[in-house]
């Protein structure tokens, strides 16, 4: 039976992750903010930031859903955990419909293949995570625990 682990003990890890993700899109977005500043919102010009490429509306929702992550990222709480989940799914999302849109001009937030490949390499780890960062009360661990190292004991 599948289940999310309650209180993992890499959770820390975990979060730092998300958080480090969360600071490269925050720092990504407030450059290509400050490169793309003045032009249309949905331009297609050639600007590029941190190794992808960007125009202002892409930048001013990087911005957005970097301080997302890294508030999820701050809390202890099952926020984070959904959060996780959450930005995951939207990163997948996002990556599989600009790679559809990609040589058309619906392209409207400029992505490019390497974006394309960090927003779904984002995505998974994000989903990865928030998978692991669910939070519990400490009954709930440890009867993770009994589960996770007797599995057999639990069965009967």
């Amino acid at each position: 039976m599948a289940h999310i682990p309650v209180n993992h003990p890499a959770r820390p890890i975990y979060r730092a992750l998300s958080g480090l993700i969360g600071l490269y899109i925050l720092v990504f977005g407030v450059y290509g903010t400050f490169l793309t500043w003045g032009e249309a919102l949905f331009a297609r010009d050639g600007h590029w930031a941190l190794g992808l490429r960007t125009n202002l509306a892409f930048a001013l929702v990087s911005v957005v859903f970097g301080a997302f992550l890294l508030i999820g990222a701050s809390r202890r709480t099952n926020l984070g955990h959904y959060m996780n989940l959450t930005a995951g799914g939207v990163f997948l999302f996002t990556s599989i419909l600009m790679m559809a849109l990609l040589q058309t001009p619906a392209n409207f937030l400029n992505f490019s293949m390497s974006t394309v490949i960090v927003s779904m390499l984002f995505g998974l780890t994000l989903l990865g995570t928030g998978l692991y960062d669910k939070v519990g009360p400490p009954e709930h661990a440890d009867a993770e625990r009994r589960r996770r190292h007797h599995p057999v004991a639990e069965a009967r």
